[in-house]
C-alpha cells in the first residue's frame, strides 16, 4: 500500500482523507493551514482538516509558508511518499514538491477540467447556469490547475442546488475518484493525458462584490448567480437605504409585469423585477441589522411599493 502526505483545509477536502485512511493508505503526514480566527469572538477555529486527522490520530504540520521552509522540505524529503495528495490545500505547491514523489502531486479539483480552473468552481458553475460539473484528479504542475488529467467523474447540478449542497457531493464523489486514480497509477494502467488549454474557462476568488445584484440581468442569471454564491457572498442590494439581502429565490414563470430594479406584491407574492420582463419570487431575505426572514413577514413589515425602486442607492 502506498506512503501519501495529503495536504488539505477545508470540508470538501476531509471525505478524500477520510476514504483514504479507511482504504488502507498510510497517510504519513497531514500539512493544513494554521488555524484561524472566526466568529465574533474571534477566537481560534482549527481548519476541518486538522479536526478529521486529529481523530485519526495522523501526524499534523501546519505552515504559513511552505516555498522556502527548508525544514519542511527535510521532512518531507525523509518521509519519501509515493504520492503527494492536494485538495483544497490553499497554497502553491513549489516545484521542489512537485518532483519530489514517485506518482507526483495528485490534486482533486472540483470541475471537469479544463472548465473552471481557479478557486471557486462549484460556485462559478452554478452562478453560470451550468447543469453538469463533476470532479477532476490531476497531476499538478506549475500552472493553475492545469496538470495532465487522470481521471473524471461527472455530477448533474440540480435546479435547486446551491453551492453548500453540490459541494458535499462532490466531495464524496472525489473521494471514490482519488481511490480509483491511485490504484490504477500503481497498476499502471492510468496514462495521464494533457488538457485542451482552448477549452479552458477560469473560477476566480469570488470577492463581495459578485453578490452584488444587476438588474440588467434576466432573473434566471441572477437566480443562478444567488444559489452558486452562497453562503458568501450571497446576492444583496439596497432598500430604503439599507444593505438589502435576498436568501432565497426562485424564477416567477409568468412573464412578470414588474420593473427591472422594483418590488411587486402580488397576493402573498414578493416578486422583484430584472431585465427582459422576468422577476424572481423572493422567498427569504433579510434587512441590514434585522433578522433573516419569509418575504411575507417582509411584505407585513415593511410594506413595499411597487414603484418603489430597490437597489438605488448603490
Amino acid at each position: 500500500m502506498m506512503d501519501l502526505v495529503f495536504c488539505g483545509t477545508p470540508m470538501f477536502a476531509v471525505p478524500v482523507l477520510e476514504r483514504l485512511v479507511a482504504g488502507g493508505f498510510r497517510v504519513k503526514l497531514v500539512v493544513t493551514q494554521p488555524d484561524r480566527t472566526s466568529g465574533r469572538g474571534m477566537e481560534l477555529a482549527a481548519s476541518p482538516v486538522k479536526g478529521a486527522a486529529q481523530e485519526r490520530g495522523l501526524p499534523i504540520v501546519q505552515l504559513e509558508t511552505i516555498k522556502n521552509n527548508d525544514e519542511f522540505r527535510a521532512q518531507l524529503e525523509c518521509l519519501a511518499p509515493d504520492a503527494i495528495i492536494v485538495v483544497g490545500y490553499g497554497r502553491i505547491i513549489p516545484q521542489w514538491m512537485i518532483d519530489l514523489p514517485k506518482f507526483g502531486n495528485i490534486n482533486l479539483h472540483a470541475s471537469l477540467l479544463p472548465k473552471y480552473r481557479g478557486a471557486a468552481p462549484v460556485q462559478w458553475a452554478i452562478a453560470n447556469g451550468e447543469w453538469l460539473t463533476g470532479v477532476t484528479t490531476m497531476r499538478i504542475d506549475a500552472g493553475l490547475d492545469t496538470g495532465d488529467i487522470l481521471l473524471q467523474a461527472e455530477e448533474p447540478i440540480q435546479p435547486d442546488d446551491t453551492a453548500m449542497t453540490l459541494a458535499p457531493r462532490l466531495a464524496h464523489r472525489g473521494a471514490e475518484l482519488m481511490i480509483r486514480t491511485l490504484a490504477g497509477l500503481v497498476q499502471g494502467t492510468l496514462p495521464p493525458h494533457p488538457q485542451d488549454n482552448s477549452r479552458a474557462t477560469l473560477a476566480p476568488l469570488l470577492r463581495r462584490q459578485d453578490g452584488l445584484i444587476d438588474f440588467s440581468r434576466t432573473a434566471t442569471e441572477s437566480g443562478n448567480r444567488l444559489r452558486g454564491f452562497q453562503p458568501w457572498p450571497g446576492a444583496f442590494t439596497s432598500f430604503r437605504g439599507k444593505v438589502l439581502h435576498i436568501h432565497a429565490a426562485v424564477p416567477a414563470p409568468e412573464i412578470a409585469l414588474v420593473k427591472a430594479g422594483h418590488f411587486a406584491v402580488e397576493h402573498s407574492r414578493l416578486l422583484l423585477g430584472f431585465a427582459h420582463a422576468t422577476a424572481l419570487e423572493v422567498l427569504e431575505l433579510q434587512v441590514e441589522g434585522k433578522r433573516r426572514m419569509s418575504a411575507a413577514d417582509f411584505v407585513n413589515g415593511y410594506h413595499p411599493r411597487s414603484d418603489e425602486p430597490v437597489g438605488s442607492s448603490h
